[in-house]
């Protein structure tokens, strides 16, 4: 099995990339979703991460704006935060690449958008990186609802610049041509994989 760290900058394109690699049959680990499950009601890491920033917990779920507001009013609190999600994180990870390697999954994602920022980069056999020109990636994040320019900027002073993220990846795929161009970019990178194991 070939597990391939899928990474970009916010508003890359990597969410609609890991779409084209699943299409190809791969197995995508996607770390947001994951998140998002430890987040909601009756998830692990709710209490946990209320007992840490309170006032975070509504409805039994952790609200993430005001989870983003604390973060923003205590800078160390990301590391407090990472210590207790991290782990519950890795222990969902190793369960899903196990798991596809016993069902005999050729290739297996994860979708980590800090791959190389918390140092996932090296449990992987190649990096993918997701790309596209800067004003195309600020046009794209800040058509969101509730994005702004400051947002986006904090997003981006926690992120590797795209450029050093582009010069550590095997394979760079440029979202900014459209879905079927992106596709064409996966379906070499997959087959180039697949011609450098066999």
């Amino acid at each position: 099995m070939i597990v391939i760290g899928l990474t970009g900058s916010i508003g890359m394109g990597k969410t609609t990339t890991a779409g084209l690699l699943a299409e190809e049959g791969a197995a995508v680990f996607d770390a947001d979703a994951v998140v998002a499950d430890l987040y909601a009601s009756g998830g692990a890491a709710v209490d946990p991460v209320g007992e840490a920033f309170p006032g975070v917990v509504k409805d039994g779920a952790i609200d993430r704006q005001a989870l983003t507001q604390a973060l923003r009013n205590d800078p160390e609190g990301f590391e407090r935060l990472e210590r207790i999600v991290h782990p519950m994180v890795a222990a969902t990870r190793e369960k899903f690449f196990a798991d596809a390697e016993a069902a005999g999954t050729q290739f297996a994602v994860l979708d980590v958008p800090l791959l190389f920022e918390v140092g996932l980069d090296d449990q992987v056999d190649v990096v993918m990186v997701v790309t596209a020109p800067s004003d195309v990636q600020r046009a794209r994040v800040l058509a969101r609802p509730g994005m702004t320019a400051d947002k986006l900027d904090a997003i981006l002073a926690r992120q590797l610049p795209d450029s050093e993220k582009r010069a550590r990846a095997d394979y760079v795929i440029d979202t900014s041509k459209g879905i079927e161009e992106a596709r064409r970019q996966v379906r070499a990178a997959l087959q180039d994989m697949r011609s450098s194991r066999s």
